[in-house]
């Protein structure tokens, strides 16, 4: 018997993980050789284009999000997003050997912690319920309640980049995570869009004929081309131990709030699966928590110029 969908996407998303937790280390590491010699990425530099290391991390991150891109093809995002955790528990591994970042026992019990959160979300995750098609997807993306969602996210976007980042983006890494973590939230939704259409169309239903697949292909370039940036900077400009789980956090919480209220993914299943759901979250966000808590912070680089 073959594997269900879910499992198929719980498998990708597992492997996901482990390259998303691995390139985090591969481009920090490349960052600071960057900074080490010309401008660095937190104050616009972009000297680590021509870093072999942040590109061996970049390549990791590409192979990592294909298999999330493809996982969510199968599995609804309840399911997917939080299994991020794992690369939270890869990047701080690597990063006490790697990055010589300490990790503490604690930061070990909350590594277990986040485990225990992402079994029992798996263990309660509801059926994926396929789109037929683009059109289905889109009459989804313009309801009322995801409008409304689409239209403060990108209030707050716009607030942060305009407004906080020029006075508090080198001191609090809420900024440059809040923007990559409210982008990512669309980028999610539109390349599960887009995913749905490809499979669709291998499976001999065209959907590349319609606007609506590459207004969201067009979407999701944008949104993750902002995300690379603002993660860059937040990368280069705090502990490569504490961006990690921050990010998973924010970046889950309101990726799961953009795909339930789109795809409706808690339709249909009763109250005790859906706090199960919730408890297991919550239960990752507190493992996220423990682990952020038990990190020492790096003193912040100085600005522009490392040294020549």
């Amino acid at each position: 018997m073959g594997l269900s969908d879910n499992s198929k996407g719980l498998i990708l998303a597992m492997a996901s993980s482990a390259f998303i937790g691995s390139s985090f280390i591969l481009k920090k590491k490349g960052l600071k050789r960057a900074g080490a010699s010309g401008t660095r990425a937190g104050v616009g530099g972009y000297t680590y284009l021509l870093e072999p290391l942040w590109w061996a991390g970049m390549i990791t991150m590409i192979v990592g999000e294909v298999a999330n891109f493809v996982a969510y093809v199968y599995a609804p995002a309840v399911l997917v997003t939080p299994l991020g955790a794992l690369s939270i528990i890869v990047s701080a591994c690597l990063a006490h050997f790697m990055l010589k970042e300490r990790i503490q026992k604690m930061g070990i019990v909350g590594c277990i912690t986040c485990i225990a959160g992402s079994v029992v979300i798996v263990i309660h995750a509801p059926q994926e319920h396929t789109p037929s098609s683009v059109q289905e997807i889109w009459t989804l993306a313009t309801q009322p309640a995801f409008l409304i969602y689409v239209a403060a996210t990108l209030s707050i976007v716009l607030a942060l980049i305009l407004h906080f980042e020029p006075r508090y983006g080198q001191t609090n890494i809420l900024v440059y995570l809040g923007i990559c973590s409210l982008m990512g939230s669309l980028t999610v939704v539109s390349i599960k869009a887009i995913g749905i259409a490809i499979k669709l169309t291998l499976d001999g239903i065209n959907q590349m004929a319609y606007p609506q697949t590459w207004f969201f292909l067009t979407v999701a370039a944008i949104c993750v081309i902002t995300q690379l940036n603002y993660l860059n900077k937040a990368l280069d400009t705090f502990n490569a131990a504490i961006v990690s789980p921050v990010y998973y956090v924010m970046f889950t919480t309101l990726t799961i709030i953009a795909s339930v209220i789109m795809f409706k993914d808690w339709s249909g299943q009763n109250v005790s699966s859906i706090a199960s759901e919730i408890c297991g979250f919550i239960t990752v966000l507190s493992g996220t928590i423990i682990l952020h808590a038990t990190r020492e912070q790096e003193p912040p680089p100085p600005v522009g110029k490392c040294r020549n």
